[in-house]
C-alpha cells in the first residue's frame, strides 16, 4: 500500500538524503563550497541512508521491518548530524573568515523529523491491524 501517509513521509527523507544533497553545500569555506562528495564518509553514510529510505518504502507490507529500518535510518542520520557538527567546529578559519553553515548540513535533521513521523503513522497502522484481530 505505497498511498499511505508514513510511505510519503518516507518519501520526503528520501529526496532529503538523495536528492537535495547534490543542490546544497554543507558549508562554505572562504567563498568555496563543500559538498557531501568531498568526502567519502559523508558520500558512504548519505548513500546508506538513501538505501535505507528506499528498502523501507518497498517493503510496505512488513510494517515491523519498515519500523526497524527507519530507527536505523533515524540513527545514521544522527551520526551523519555528528559529524556534520564535529567538521564545521574544526574548519580552520580565521576571524575574518570563520565557516559559513549551508542549508545542506541541516538536512539530517529534516530527514529524522520525517522519519519520525513515519515511525507514529506505522505505529498507529500497527495498533489498528491490532485491534482488528481482537474483535475477530
Amino acid at each position: 500500500m505505497l498511498q499511505r501517509i508514513q510511505t510519503v513521509y518516507m518519501g520526503v527523507a528520501l529526496i532529503m538524503t538523495a536528492v537535495l544533497p547534490f543542490i546544497f553545500p554543507l558549508w562554505t569555506v572562504e567563498g568555496t563550497p563543500f559538498y557531501f562528495m568531498a568526502d567519502q564518509i559523508y558520500t558512504a553514510l548519505f548513500g546508506l541512508s538513501t538505501a535505507l529510505s528506499v528498502i523501507s518504502i518497498i517493503s510496505y507490507a512488513k510494517r515491523q521491518n519498515q519500523f526497524v529500518m527507519n530507527r536505523l535510518n533515524i540513527i545514521l542520520n544522527f551520526i551523519l548530524l555528528g559529524l556534520f557538527v564535529y567538521r564545521v567546529l574544526n574548519v580552520s578559519g580565521d576571524a575574518t573568515k570563520a565557516p559559513e553553515k549551508g542549508i545542506g548540513m541541516f538536512l539530517p535533521i529534516v530527514a529524522i523529523v520525517f522519519l519520525v513521523l513515519a515511525n507514529k503513522a506505522i505505529k498507529k497502522d500497527e495498533d489498528l491491524v491490532k485491534s482488528a484481530d481482537r474483535l475477530r
